[in-house]
């Protein structure tokens, strides 16, 4: 595993869990991470993390709000 180092501004008040799950969140949405390493990096179980995704608005599923709106009108 890989350890790197970010620094950020004082002013930006982000906790380092809130960090690591902005990361993880975003790797896993764009299909480079799979839920379990993106828990892992969290510190988080596998489910806590796909319960996590919808304050980030991202699905599980691979869909977003609109695209599942679409998909049930086409039903």
């Amino acid at each position: 595993m890989s350890v790197f180092q970010i620094q950020m501004p004082d002013s930006v008040e982000i906790s380092d869990f809130e960090l690591r799950m902005l990361i993880a969140v975003k790797l896993f949405e764009d299909g480079k991470l799979s839920s379990g390493q993106a828990a892992e990096i969290v510190g988080v179980s596998k489910r806590t993390f796909i319960e996590l995704l919808g304050k980030y608005n991202v699905s599980v599923f691979g869909y977003n709000y609109e695209e599942l709106e679409e998909d049930l009108k086409n039903v």
